[in-house]
């Protein structure tokens, strides 16, 4: 098996080389004047071939089925697909009439493409569906755990809503104590939503908000305020996914946080975890 690196996973491509022990290509990523995109695999030599690619842009996508069809072309007969982080995952539907369901439209884009797809944490788990091949949905929630400092004072693992209260819980016991609360939100207007904790007392604890995703960071950030005016100790954000867009960085850092903990499904400064080992165990 050969892993061919997007130009956004080369980081976690190579931590997946050394977990399975597996060849590393050598991709090459160019544009072209008019701005189009040239993702091609030099050399590339193999039956099978696992191409891992987080697409938080459209050129990142383009990018993934360009690599797709470079292997194949090359020659490889299987061809598997991790997507670390899908973008466009979390709109599983159409939010108003005559919008798109783009989760679908980007699953049915890299089907024809790979004989199988690995997704890392999604959103939603149901987007698996959308795909036209066969999909494991693997959860790397529990290596958030290890980032975390060993002396956290009784700690409270939050998850951003009572839906999400399960990511929380995985990486509460993947720490070993604590206890698991949720986010209440309340809209007051079109414009203004307060948050806080739905139960628990935060007063002179460490707080840990696990979430998959952290993308702009303002409910991220009214979370990390509003505990702070309950008494918290230290607060600190663990997510799967660290796509921290735009300013997100500045808010959580003006709103208080400790530090920010993420994974290399998006390889960014806080990614201090790797999901190879959780990813290598389905390849």
């Amino acid at each position: 098996m050969t892993i061919v690196p997007g130009s956004a996973s080369q980081a976690l491509a190579a931590a997946l080389v050394r977990e399975t022990g597996a060849d590393l290509a050598t991709p090459t990523y160019d544009r072209f004047p008019d701005g189009e995109t040239l993702a091609a695999v030099p050399g590339f030599d193999d039956d099978r071939a696992t191409v891992v690619a987080a697409t938080p842009s459209n050129d990142a996508l383009v990018e993934l089925l360009q690599l797709q069809d470079a292997v194949r072309e090359a020659g490889a007969s299987e061809v598997t697909t991790v997507l670390p982080y899908m973008g466009y995952a979390r709109q599983d539907r159409a939010f108003e009439p005559g919008h798109p369901v783009s989760a679908r439209a980007v699953a049915r884009a890299i089907s024809p493409g790979t004989d199988r797809v690995v997704l890392v944490t999604p959103h939603e788990a149901a987007v698996a569906d959308f795909f036209d091949v066969p999909v494991d949905v693997v959860d790397a929630a529990d290596v958030l755990a290890g980032p975390l400092p060993d002396d956290l004072t009784d700690p409270l693992f939050l998850s951003p809503d009572a839906g999400a209260v399960a990511l929380a819980e995985t990486v509460r016991d993947a720490y070993g104590r604590g206890t698991v609360d949720h986010f209440e939100k309340t809209r007051h207007s079109g414009t203004e939503v307060t948050i806080e904790p739905s139960d628990a007392d935060a007063d002179g604890r460490d707080v840990v908000i696990a979430d998959d995703i952290v993308a702009t960071g303002s409910t991220m950030s009214e979370a990390v305020a509003a505990l702070g005016d309950r008494g918290a100790a230290r607060v600190f954000a663990a997510c799967v996914h660290p796509l921290l867009a735009r300013n997100a960085r500045t808010k959580l850092e003006s709103a208080g946080i400790e530090r920010v903990v993420g994974t290399d499904t998006l390889e960014r400064d806080v990614s201090a975890v790797s999901v190879a080992p959780v990813v290598a165990d389905v390849l």
